[in-house]
């Protein structure tokens, strides 16, 4: 299976995920949410879009192949395990794509939180072309491979390196993204930012939960901004949440904001509960100190474009590791 027909194969996937009038896509969907209430359908389609626009275009694809000219463009019999997290909607796919188009076979270890989308992809993937039967492999437990890719926790990532350490790997731990506002965003740009800190729930390491903001920044714009995302509060699991971190900022008397679903407090972690975000305050020339290592992405001043953290392209890659010259490395 040379190169080009793989990517012959996940341009036609993306066909089919786009494909408004797939009754199979819209019950897996379903089914996915039912499973896991944090997925909403809206949330799915999300991911999917991202996926397809992003990840599965043929220039795109074609593109970011030929950065990696030592890249086997026929597949070899290296096995990669894959240890997919499941915080959203099919955020272990980058990692099975990147696999298969290096040429490996993908042993995954699917989360038990993303079972049924990513079931349904690779079962996709093998339709579209027998070959990837062969080059795909679900498992429970990840044995005798020839390198890993494992993401999860800072203690699960313990556990990782005590399993794979030896083999060449990849370890990926907790992260988050931050926000630096000049106080003078547009209403159009903060509605962009609420999209960045609360979609899927702001579960995603990509997801902004923490602010920095000039002092005296005037939040009312920006509360306004979120109150699009009131319908969150449906949600169960995350009302539960919400009740538990408003019930423990009321008891400690800290200072807090409130749209009714999102609470603001002032606190220099930049990890921050669910239904919560951090802020911190600057002066002109003086900006709050973070550890980088727990950064994954700035947007606003000095960084990327507000709204575009959860549509990453081929080549943004997760921790900053380059994982297909990781894989490639392994030819």
């Amino acid at each position: 299976m040379e190169i080009q027909a793989r990517i012959a194969g996940f341009v036609t996937l993306g066909q089919q995920l786009m494909n408004k009038n797939n009754p199979a896509l819209e019950e897996i969907k379903q089914r996915a949410q039912t499973e896991n209430a944090w997925f909403l359908t809206s949330f799915i389609d999300a991911s999917l879009d991202q996926i397809c626009q992003q990840f599965l275009q043929e220039t795109a694809l074609k593109e970011w192949v030929a950065m990696y000219p030592n890249m086997s463009k026929t597949f070899t019999h290296k096995k990669i395990g894959i240890v997919m997290a499941g915080n959203i909607p099919m955020v272990g796919f980058h990692d099975l794509l990147s696999t298969l188009m290096a040429g490996h076979i993908a042993v995954v270890k699917l989360s038990s939180k993303d079972k049924v989308l990513m079931e349904y992809i690779i079962h996709s993937l093998q339709t579209i072309d027998p070959l990837w039967k062969d080059q795909i492999i679900i498992q429970d437990q990840l044995k005798n491979c020839d390198a890993y890719i494992a993401t999860g926790s800072n203690n699960t990532s313990q556990y990782f390196e005590y399993y794979f350490g030896k083999f060449p790997h990849i370890i990926r731990k907790n992260k988050t993204s931050i926000a630096i506002l000049e106080g003078d965003e547009s209403a159009e740009k903060l509605g962009l930012l609420a999209n960045d800190m609360m979609l899927y729930f702001g579960m995603g390491c990509r997801n902004v939960t923490q602010l920095w903001v000039p002092t005296g920044y005037s939040f009312e714009p920006l509360l306004d901004a979120l109150k699009k995302y009131d319908f969150l509060l449906e949600n169960h699991k995350y009302k539960h949440n919400y009740d538990y971190q408003l019930a423990l900022l009321m008891m400690t008397r800290q200072f807090y904001m409130n749209t009714g679903s999102i609470l603001l407090s002032e606190n220099p972690s930049p990890f921050a509960a669910i239904s919560q975000v951090h802020y911190q305050f600057y002066e002109p020339g003086k900006m709050p100190t973070v550890n980088k290592e727990a950064i994954q992405c700035v947007v606003g001043k000095a960084g990327l474009e507000f709204g575009s953290l959860q549509s990453p392209k081929l080549s943004q890659y997760a921790d900053g590791v380059d994982t297909l010259a990781f894989l490639a490395s392994l030819n």
